[in-house]
């Protein structure tokens, strides 16, 4: 879906800045005014004040500028904001924990999938990270199929005009009518399956989680290596997803 009009241009250069710090951790401000085609001094004083408002910070040995602790402030006011998350929390680790598999919660955003939460099996030696605010297409991933395949026959026909089907791996799904046809197998199976459509090795089922009203409120997924992936586990932990599903449902 399409932004709106931007009215302050300042405020847009300096958040365009903020934004190239999810590309890259670490940013000088040579590099920052050569990628923007801006003079040295306007950067420069773009990340004084993003430093001092705790939006930035400087390393000290190279001088160079990376995310401040008030974006992690941010990303929690906003996961604080999703009741869901606290809702789903101890059910997805339920979910890990009998899967041995990593179990994943989202909302829609725009056309993309906007990750809340990961959670991990309790005894996991995975380094765990928070997801909280990353994305990932639609068309490519368990979480996003899941919850397109019922989000309505007009924003699906949208969707599928709008956005650019780019192969992420040789099984990614690049064809409309194709798409089409998967989305209309996960409404009749009940579930969503990414078949390393995203990234190469992992694979992954999803269900989409409903509101009172019926509408795609959220999807929870369970990920892992694609040779975890048999035909038995994905019957079982398909019915072991919707039972979860039902008791966070029953409680938003």
């Amino acid at each position: 879906m399409e932004h709106g009009e931007v009215k302050v241009k300042s405020l847009r250069k300096a958040l365009d800045i903020l934004n190239y710090f999810t590309e890259k951790p670490l940013l000088g401000v040579t590099e920052i005014s050569e990628y923007f085609s801006l003079n040295k001094s306007t950067v420069h004083n773009i990340l004084s004040t993003l430093q001092a408002m705790e939006y930035l910070e400087q390393d000290e040995a190279s001088g160079k500028y990376r995310l401040g602790i008030q974006i992690f402030n941010l990303s929690k006011a906003m996961g604080d904001n999703y009741s869901i998350t606290k809702i789903a929390m101890p059910y997805m680790q339920e979910m890990a924990n009998q899967t041995r598999e990593r179990v994943y919660l989202a909302v829609p955003y725009r056309y993309e999938v906007l990750y809340l939460e990961a959670m991990y099996p309790a005894d996991s030696v995975e380094l765990m990270r928070s997801i909280l605010g990353e994305r990932a297409q639609m068309y490519c991933t368990g979480l996003g199929k899941a919850m397109l395949s019922y989000m309505g026959d007009v924003f699906a026909a949208e969707y599928l005009e709008r956005q650019e089907l780019k192969a992420y791996t040789e099984n990614s799904i690049t064809d409309r009518d194709t798409l089409k046809e998967e989305l209309a197998r996960t409404r009749q199976r009940g579930y969503a399956v990414d078949d390393m459509e995203h990234e190469f090795g992992i694979k992954c089922i999803a269900m989409p989680v409903f509101d009172r009203s019926r509408n795609v409120y959220a999807a929870v997924s369970i990920s892992g290596l694609a040779t975890h992936f048999t035909e038995e586990h994905i019957s079982e932990w398909a019915i072991l997803l919707k039972k979860y599903i039902n008791k966070i449902e029953s409680r938003l």
